[in-house]
């Protein structure tokens, strides 16, 4: 549908001229607090009480059976999705990556080294993404909803693995790029950032710095004309981590999993998996019956898991002191939200440290043959501590996120991981080494 809105000049948006836009079946933003609703625009947060806004849609409510054929009849990307998101109905005619329908592995071995039955755990593998990560869906509907409100640069906070998504998604669509980190992260996503050949910005201090930074920028006339795929963009931008839950429930036989394991960076993402999972109900795609939601974070940036653990509403923020950058963000945007869905599925929220990140890398790889980053460590770890600790059934359908490329954080791993043996080129020395059986 194509709806009409105003988008006028602002401080506040970045918003420059009055536009109509195509974003198919979403139709109002509405805020998360207090229910108010604005028209679609690049807008993030209510001016009534400063809430965070989300899309609201007229979805298309009929016959399930017609929808799901639809669906499966799409392409072999988020775009099979479209009617579903904020995005026009020729989406998949315009240029971008095509990211998603990702592999859903059947993880017997990492079961059997985990407790869990046979045929019950999954691992949803998101590093075959274009970029390598999760974050190429996200920058694909931010993509959409900037090029509907004419910006001509594509902009982001990032702790990484965004940086690149955003890079390559703009170079792809022919759209500038300028991007923000912390002048820390690991070399190897510095490098994906830079070599789609947009502007790359290092800020002195932690991804919370940057993020303050940039919208600071946004309110600027030095910011006119820019989508901050997590600023001004972020409630089109965070649709994205949707297609997640629609892919392992349509991958699973158009079923709910019994137990998610999600990594917590902002928190976004495992909101949004929520959302997608209710509103597959809701369209009668599947069945309702109960599922968990479990959150991961890194032991030295856990704001979440600590409230969660001590039972608060609001969560604290932490200075990050971790290897697990991705997630290294110490004051969680959607933090409070995650609480709830963890409480409300009956779920929980944990964390573990480095060591125990860098074991689950390797567990990860030694059994399924996945090597995933950081993030993917954390949500191994954490699975592994939960069904140790009686919170996982490992009876039940479980499924655990990697969210990105270990090839991206490999100074995690290299202090511990080399050749078995170095020897001479000879035979003797290769029985003499022990390795001949």
């Amino acid at each position: 549908m194509a709806v009409q809105t105003t988008t006028p000049t602002s401080t506040t948006t970045g918003a420059t001229a009055e536009t109509s836009v195509d974003l198919g079946p979403a139709s109002a933003l509405s805020c998360r607090e207090c229910g108010e609703r604005f028209p679609l625009g690049p807008i993030f947060a209510c001016d009534q009480c400063f809430g965070p806004l989300e899309i609201a849609y007229d979805l298309p409510l009929g016959d399930p059976e017609s929808l799901r054929k639809r669906i499966e009849a799409g392409p072999a990307n988020i775009w099979r999705y479209a009617p579903l998101l904020p995005v026009p109905a020729d989406v998949a005619d315009k240029p971008n990556l095509n990211p998603g329908w990702t592999k859903l592995v059947q993880a017997d071995k990492l079961a059997g080294e985990l407790g869990v039955e046979p045929g019950k755990l999954f691992v949803k593998d998101d590093s075959g993404n274009p970029t390598h990560s999760f974050k190429d869906r996200v920058v694909a509907q931010a993509l959409e909803a900037a090029r509907a409100f004419g910006f001509t640069t594509l902009s982001c906070s990032s702790t990484g693995n965004l940086a690149g998504a955003v890079g390559a998604a703009a170079a792809r669509a022919g759209f500038r790029s300028c991007v923000f980190i912390p002048h820390d992260l690991e070399q190897g996503k510095v490098v994906m950032a830079a070599v789609y050949g947009g502007d790359l910005v290092g800020i002195e201090g932690t991804y919370d710095d940057v993020n303050r930074f940039c919208s600071e920028l946004i309110g600027d006339p030095l910011g006119e004309g820019w989508g901050f795929v997590n600023v001004n963009l972020r409630p089109y931008y965070a649709e994205g981590s949707k297609t997640l839950a629609y892919e392992i429930c349509e991958q699973l036989g158009w079923r709910l999993p019994d137990q998610l394991v999600v990594p917590i960076a902002s928190g976004s993402q495992l909101t949004k998996i929520d959302k997608g999972l209710q509103e597959l109900v809701k369209l009668g795609l599947v069945e309702d019956r109960p599922y968990k939601i479990f959150g991961a974070q890194a032991e030295g940036c856990s704001p979440v898991s600590a409230a969660f653990k001590a039972g608060h509403d609001v969560v604290r923020p932490q200075k990050p002191n971790t290897i697990a950058k991705s997630l290294a963000i110490g004051n969680p945007a959607d933090g409070p939200y995650v609480l709830d869905i963890a409480r409300r599925t009956g779920g929980a929220v944990e964390d573990v440290n480095d060591e125990q990140v860098v074991d689950a890398i390797k567990l990860l790889a030694r059994t399924e043959g996945i090597f995933a980053e950081t993030a993917g460590g954390v949500t191994v770890g954490v699975t592994r501590k939960l069904i140790e600790n009686g919170l996982i059934d490992p009876s039940l359908t479980t499924v655990v996120l990697n969210t990105g490329d270990g090839l991206k954080t490999l100074d995690a791993v290299a202090p511990t991981t080399g050749p078995t043996a170095t020897i001479r080129p000879s035979l003797d020395a290769f029985r003499d080494a022990g390795l001949a059986h």
